[in-house]
Parts: structure tokens; sequence; C-alpha cells
């Protein structure tokens, strides 16, 4: 059975131009800087804490050039606890880590994304690329598939 799909090429419908320096560099010339930051686990700071930390991304925000766009992305992964004890431990640490060993948890990670854009191309909504073209193709009217023109 033959397939009736035409093929379009994934290089036409990938956003990325290129990564350079350490920047993500988009077809439509806007560049983006990416950054790992680490965060505090969940009820182990204070309120005060908690508001320094809140004050430094005020702050950050706030040295922006303009048509800037931040993006905060939270990754978190259900992986197993695993013990890296070296033998040397207390019988206090060494019970915590047999009690924790193997159980499951939610490991985090936090990525920051600075792009750097134009007016008009910060004025669109964030979803705008996702909601203009569809996830798949359309039939066309001799019912075969043909792939949306990349923007």
């Amino acid at each position: 059975m033959r397939s009736v799909l035409k093929a379009c090429d994934l290089e036409d419908r990938f956003p990325i131009l290129a990564v350079e320096n350490n920047c993500i560099v988009s077809k439509d010339a806007d560049i983006t800087v990416a950054f790992e930051v680490e965060l505090p686990e969940l009820y182990t700071v204070t309120a005060a804490e908690y508001e320094a930390i809140h004050g430094t991304w005020v702050k950050a925000m706030k040295v922006l050039p303009n048509y800037s766009v931040v993006y905060k992305q939270d990754w978190f992964v259900k992986e197993n606890y695993r013990s890296e004890g070296n033998g040397t431990e207390s019988f206090l640490s060494r019970s915590y880590e047999r009690h924790f060993n193997e159980r499951p948890y939610l490991r985090h990670r936090c990525f920051l994304y600075l792009t750097k854009t134009t007016r008009e191309r910060a004025r669109r909504r964030s979803d705008a690329p996702v909601s203009q073209a569809p996830l798949f193709p359309v039939p066309d009217k001799d019912h075969t598939r043909t792939c949306p023109p990349p923007q």
C-alpha cells in the first residue's frame, strides 16, 4: 500500500535558525539566552527570604531592555531516591538513607529564557504560532494530505 501523505521537511517547521555563541537565533531574528535557575526547595525558606527572592526577580525584570520576553519553564520529573552514602555516616544518617531509598519523588529543574525581539513580535500572543498552524496536516479536496506552509 502506498502512502498518500505528502512529505514536509521538519527544518521548514522548526523555528530555530541556529545556536551561536550560546544564544538561540530564531528564523525571525529573535535572540534567546537560556539559563538554568537553582531555586530553593518548597517550604525551606522563611517569609523574609521569600520576599528577598521575589524582590530579586522584580529588579531583574526592571533592568531588561524594551521588547524583551521572559519565559520560565519548570520541569518535574518523577525519579526514585538514590542513596549517596559512602558508609561512614552515623546510625541516624544510614537510617534516613534506608528509609528514603528507592522512594519516588519529583525532581525539579527550572529554566529561564530571555528573548530580545522587536516591537511587532513582542505584541504577539505567546501561543500565536501554535494556534495559527494546525498540528496535523489538513486534508485537501482530493483526499490527500499536505503539510501547512511554514510561517
